[in-house]
């Protein structure tokens, strides 16, 4: 019988703001005994819930397998914070893609904010969606890299307002510190969430449009080919296709995907409540974001709390103390929180793709993937989510402009991968010192 063993700790949400503030705990059943549906998706967070919501709307019968909880990794762990864009510097994959496939990627990097807003509304989901985003400039170089952003935008026929901000505007509209220097600001089409309760509340989406969904279900084999499976310790699911949304989280359960995928560590705090002082320091009540390779990204959140984020690194290690050492950034930014305590410290893994496009494809027979959101997934992942749907669906064109992109494998094995990166890390925030 379900709920007679205890579950381990560590198959548990993390210690974070998201969890403590989480609209309900999840139930989902571990998959025992063997099922057969048409689409078997497996992991839980925001790249496999949505992929196995829009097979549902379109009629499939679908399983979603997750090892630990709904929302458990990357997924409920992140800033929060919705940004458009699928991938980066489009041009270099001119080659491979073609002008169509460039303007079919910057296309597609303003649908994923607006699946957001429409699967939102749709589902009814309480998640705190506020929309407003501020890139944030230290130097003058990032201004002008802001504008040139700006131009771009408008260039391509963007749909919302983007607003220059100078010194004196930034500090009045947007963040009160004396940190940047000006800004750049989206008021309408990029913005933030609760991400853990949307991912909860697409669940229930996907729950109540007859989708299976099994919690505390680690796979041990997925079997490719025409007739693929899974397994579980304890269950099997029988499908026509199966899509794979592990990421970061993946494992070795298919090398040849997690030889793509370099696991990355971000860490967060949230403050206290602190009542009127969050005027102050976010008057407008947008998401920030500084340009630097290891950024600092910060918020509001819905109770008042400052949340804070940052020390990205490919060590695939945590500081040893998350409060102090990020804490010591959130005061270089607002040292007026000198006297506030930290409620909430967590850490996260996020997937890094070598040339930070996400990356789609396919396996063996009826296996497809998702991963590398490169630390920039929430909207993206909605989209990816989308276009693995429609591909299932006999829709191809979209997912082959991914497709065409070759992905290198991060060199060094195992063992030298991470050093190597790490110090490649260390050059780019070089870089940001000049």
């Amino acid at each position: 019988m379900f709920g007679l063993k205890a579950t381990p700790v560590e198959q548990e949400h993390t210690d974070s703001y998201y969890a403590a503030t989480a609209n309900n705990t999840t139930q989902y059943p571990p998959l025992n005994g063997d099922v057969s549906v048409d689409i078997a998706v497996v992991g839980g967070g925001f790249s496999g819930v949505n992929t196995a919501l829009e097979l549902a709307e379109k009629g499939y019968t679908v399983a979603l397998i997750e090892a630990k909880r709904i929302g458990w990794g990357a997924t409920g762990r992140n800033g929060g914070q919705i940004i458009g864009g699928i991938g980066h510097s489009h041009d270099r994959f001119k080659k491979a893609i073609g002008d169509e496939g460039i303007r079919a990627l910057y296309d597609m990097g303003n649908e994923c904010c607006e699946i957001i807003r429409e699967r939102v509304a749709k589902y009814n989901i309480d998640c705190d969606l506020t929309w407003g985003y501020a890139d944030v400039a230290l130097k003058p170089r990032h201004m002008r890299e802001f504008e040139a952003t700006a131009e771009y935008h408008q260039k391509m026929g963007y749909p919302y307002d983007l607003t220059l901000l100078d010194k004196a505007e930034l500090n009045q509209q947007v963040v009160g510190s004396e940190r940047y220097i000006g800004g750049l600001i989206n008021r309408q089409g990029y913005g933030h969430v609760h991400p853990l309760n949307l991912c909860l509340g697409e669940a229930r989406a996907l729950a109540s449009l007859g989708g299976l969904i099994y919690e505390q279900s680690p796979v041990t084999r997925v079997v490719e080919g025409d007739q693929p499976e899974v397994h579980t310790e304890h269950g099997r699911v029988k499908a026509k296709h199966v899509v794979l949304c592990g990421n970061a989280y993946m494992g070795e359960l298919k090398p040849a995907l997690s030889k793509k995928v370099l696991p990355s560590n971000s860490c967060v705090i949230t403050t206290e409540p602190l009542g009127d002082l969050a005027d102050t320091l976010m008057p407008g009540n947008v998401a920030c974001c500084d340009p630097r390779t290891a950024l600092d990204y910060f918020r509001l959140t819905a109770d008042g709390r400052l949340l804070f984020g940052g020390l990205s690194n490919y060590t695939g290690l945590e500081p040893s103390n998350i409060e102090a050492t990020l804490r010591k950034n959130m005061l270089a930014v607002f040292p007026q929180l000198a006297d506030k305590r930290i409620d909430y410290s967590w850490s996260g893994q996020m997937g890094i793709g070598i040339n930070r496009l996400p990356q789609l494809g396919r396996l063996e027979g009826n296996v497809y993937y998702i991963q590398a959101f490169s630390g920039h997934g929430v909207a993206p992942t909605h989209l990816t989510a989308r276009v693995t749907a429609e591909l299932i669906d006999g829709q191809a064109s979209r997912h082959d402009v991914f497709a065409k992109v070759n992905h290198m494998t991060w060199p060094g094995g195992k063992l030298l991968r991470r050093p190597a990166m790490a110090v490649g890390m260390l050059w780019f925030k070089m870089l940001d010192l000049l």
